[in-house]
């Protein structure tokens, strides 16, 4: 069983005036697809997680865009990556506990859903969206007001790596790791491509012969592969 609601408003430091938003934040796919309901599509969070996630964006692009006002486009770009990934997004909701407040299906529940990276980062993103809807037009300071503790810390443990292309990184990982002909069989795919044409996210699945080794989303395909690879660099235990 999930715990109340008002502990992780507590935790999250804002008190929602429809609830019903953190609720829908916190419920996976399995949980709403036992239901029966036939619009068990809505009854999730994957369209939070789907706002939440350009929200997250948005933030993270702003904040960094005026903390390095040296950087380049790419740098800009590498930044975020490393700040918003599964990964990192799993951390932050770690620290939030948010895995014991995740309305899972049995089966799911069982399978340990409530610790997985992906269910963890996608259910982050899907609270951002949460507030953000719920503060109205304040939902993007509110936002931020949450987020930016997070982001800032994330950025300070990245301060002094150098900001290496993800793709080359695992690319020279996998040249020194394995036979040289496994380069050959490094494969990013497109997997969808969602959004009106002046807002799309690209998903792109990175696969090492036939075994998927990181998934990566972005505003570009360029961007959605860069987070494919730095996902599979996080797999193998690289420090990027």
């Amino acid at each position: 069983m999930s715990q109340p609601l008002e502990e992780l408003q507590k935790r999250i430091g804002y008190t929602f005036r429809n609830e019903r938003y953190l609720e829908r934040a916190v419920t996976h796919s399995s949980y709403a697809n036992e239901t029966g309901a036939h619009n068990h599509h809505l009854r999730c969070n994957e369209r939070l997680e789907f706002l939440g996630d350009a929200v997250l964006s948005l933030i993270a692009s702003r904040y960094l865009f005026t903390r390095f006002p040296d950087y380049k486009e790419g740098e800009l770009s590498q930044m975020r990556s490393r700040i918003v990934c599964e990964s990192a997004l799993c951390g932050f909701a770690k620290e939030l506990d948010v895995g014991a407040f995740l309305m899972l299906g049995k089966g799911e529940r069982k399978g340990g859903g409530a610790q997985k990276p992906a269910i963890l980062a996608d259910a982050f993103e899907a609270i951002l969206a949460a507030i953000y809807l719920d503060a109205g037009e304040d939902g993007l300071e509110r936002v931020s007001g949450f987020l930016l503790p997070f982001l800032v810390r994330a950025v300070d443990e990245q301060a002094g790596k150098a900001l290496l292309d993800n793709k080359s990184l695992l690319y020279k990982f996998i040249q020194q790791d394995t036979h040289e002909e496994s380069l050959n069989e490094l494969e990013y795919r497109t997997v969808s491509a969602s959004g009106p044409d002046h807002a799309k996210v690209f998903e792109v699945e990175l696969y090492l012969s036939s075994n998927c080794i990181g998934r990566g989303k972005g505003t570009t395909i360029q961007q959605a592969e860069q987070e494919a690879a730095a996902d599979a660099l996080a797999l193998f235990g690289i420090d990027h």
